[in-house]
């Protein structure tokens, strides 16, 4: 009846979760008052959580011809 979460399973959920709350936080971060270099911080901390989910959702045959 009820599906056992599985590892890909957790690691989607994992990195999607990882995605919402960095945007959340930059976002909150940059609406109170932030320098352009914490701007740019921020940039780089939402394109690197939004890499690690692409980097799970990635499938295993296409991860191991690019090595």
């Amino acid at each position: 009846m009820f599906e056992r979460l599985s590892s890909p399973t957790a690691a989607r959920w994992a990195s999607t979760s990882l995605v919402f709350t960095v945007s959340c936080l930059a976002g909150h971060y940059i609406s109170l008052g932030m320098t352009p270099t914490q701007w740019l911080g921020a940039a780089v901390a939402v394109l690197g959580s939004i890499t690690v989910a692409v980097a799970v959702r990635l499938p295993p045959e296409r991860a191991e011809a690019e090595d």
